[in-house]
């Protein structure tokens, strides 16, 4: 169903992002590649060395508007179209509120929420000139719960889930889907610095959180999925 469809996966340098390129990839879609430094062109690179040929790599700061509206030309110019946009970039932290800095709180919105407003605000167009495409949000658990130590980071989780369930309702009438994947705990690097936490063999694992966007992105377009929430030992989507 996804072959030949284009997506935009940001934040697909490493990490969950690249094993949603690669799923992407795998289900013959074309891909554009945005990371926030060089190693998204060796990423690009490893999956062409896997077989995947339609993979552009392109630097660029998802906070940066400029930066979005290119990514979005680009993938047009290349590909002729946008299908999907997957929001996975994303950074964070976690100490108490006391101890966040002005530009630590500023540097997470920049990222989290500015991010995705301003890669969704340059896709939305086209998308509704063509009356079709997927929005995908990779948000958390703790954009419907708070934890302590986690000010900043559930704050922007919270905003996300705000702005996708707003935008989902505004572009509905042009075919548009809008959602949030939600995961608990992922055994990535992006949790090394978090303490207090469940042993890691009981977290998700990054193929997991890929497979709900390809879920997500495939299923049938009369079904309205705005939200899959994810959590270890709880399987609440079929595996693509």
């Amino acid at each position: 169903m996804l072959k030949d469809q284009i997506a935009i996966v940001t934040g697909a340098s490493r990490g969950i992002g690249r094993e949603i390129s690669v799923k992407l990839a795998e289900q013959g879609m074309k891909l554009t590649l945005v990371g926030s430094s060089a190693q998204v062109t060796e990423t690009a690179s490893e999956l062409k060395k896997l077989g995947f040929e339609n993979v552009l790599p392109v630097q660029a700061d998802v906070s940066n508007e400029e930066d979005m509206l290119r990514v979005v030309q680009y993938t047009i110019d290349a590909y002729g179209s946008v299908d999907v946009l997957v929001n996975n970039a994303g950074v964070g932290f976690f100490k108490l509120t006391e101890d966040v800095t002005v530009d630590e709180w500023r540097k997470v919105f920049e990222v989290n929420v500015q991010g995705v407003f301003l890669a969704t605000k340059a896709v939305l167009p086209h998308m509704k000139k063509k009356r079709s495409g997927t929005v995908i949000t990779i948000s958390s658990d703790v954009g419907r719960y708070t934890i302590p130590n986690g000010s900043a980071y559930t704050a922007t989780k919270y905003a996300v889930q705000g702005f996708s369930g707003s935008v989902a309702q505004e572009v509905r009438e042009y075919g548009i889907r809008v959602g949030t994947i939600n995961p608990g705990m992922v055994d990535t690097y992006f949790a090394e610095s978090e303490q207090g936490l469940p042993e890691k063999k009981d977290w998700l694992k990054v193929a997991d959180i890929a497979n709900a966007v390809v879920y997500m992105a495939s299923a049938p377009k009369h079904m309205i999925i705005d939200e899959i929430v994810l959590h270890p030992f709880v399987q609440q989507y079929p595996i693509a």
